[in-house]
């Protein structure tokens, strides 16, 4: 069955974002990959649940911050299913707090994930992806908006933004995509947590379609820069956020 799937990497992929991605991309018959750092279990079961719905996933655990982890993770899928199609770079944190009151060790963290991380994957994916593959960076509708406390993750996510147009030059003659999504607030265990009810709602409404975004609608517009019929989109970002920005 695997000679007939495309195979994809998505990093975080555990839980939320990342697990809604993984489990739509193998309903649209793609062989997962679930990259995890530390929540095994998860990770675990989720392979499970998706091995039970007729598809294909291992989990390999991989910090996306570190060089050797992402060579491994690429050597540890092309051992399970002889190369890779696709990467998704889920993997990712936020530590709010304005410039002034950042200390070092969150934006340390921020950058060593969220743009270390993505960067790491990126340089090897352009270097093994399979011709004909894609690769979409998950990035923030923030960078957009450009809220107060937001300047850390923001500035490592339009980072991304940026490897993502360019990589898509650098990879001209291999029939590759590189896109970004870019969420607005989804209902997350990330973006829900430590923030007020009257908060939540303030930002459910912000945008036209006055809700928060799901997990499942940022996987389907991955789904879209993945499948056949984003093949001519490639070096964009997508603002999937409903209209905010």
């Amino acid at each position: 069955m695997t000679q007939n799937r495309k195979v994809v990497i998505v990093t975080g992929s555990s839980r939320g974002i990342g697990a809604a991605i993984a489990t739509r991309l193998a309903h649209d018959g793609l062989a997962i990959i679930i990259n995890y750092a530390g929540n095994a279990a998860a990770a675990d079961a989720l392979v499970t649940k998706i091995r039970q719905a007729g598809g294909e996933a291992i989990a390999v655990k991989a910090d996306v911050s570190a060089a050797a982890d992402v060579v491994s993770l690429f050597d540890e899928t092309e051992k399970a299913f002889g190369g890779v199609d696709v990467l998704v770079n889920n993997a990712g944190v936020m530590a709010l707090g304005r410039v002034a009151d950042v200390d070092d060790a969150a934006f340390t963290r921020q950058v060593d994930i969220n743009f270390r991380g993505a960067f790491n994957t990126l340089r090897e994916a352009a270097k093994r992806l399979r011709d004909g593959g894609r690769i979409v960076n998950l990035s923030t509708s923030v960078v957009g908006l450009k809220f107060e406390t937001y300047g850390v993750y923001a500035a490592t996510k339009a980072a991304v933004e940026t490897l993502t147009a360019i990589l898509a030059k650098e990879l001209r003659g291999r029939n590759t995509t590189v896109n970004a999504v870019a969420p607005g607030p989804t209902g997350t265990e990330l973006f829900l947590e430590g923030k007020s009810p009257e908060l939540i709602e303030k930002l459910s409404t912000m945008n036209p379609l006055e809700r928060l975004g799901t997990p499942e609608d940022i996987a389907a517009a991955v789904a879209f820069l993945v499948g056949p019929d984003g093949a001519w989109i490639n070096g964009q970002t997508l603002r999937a956020n409903g209209g905010m920005v």
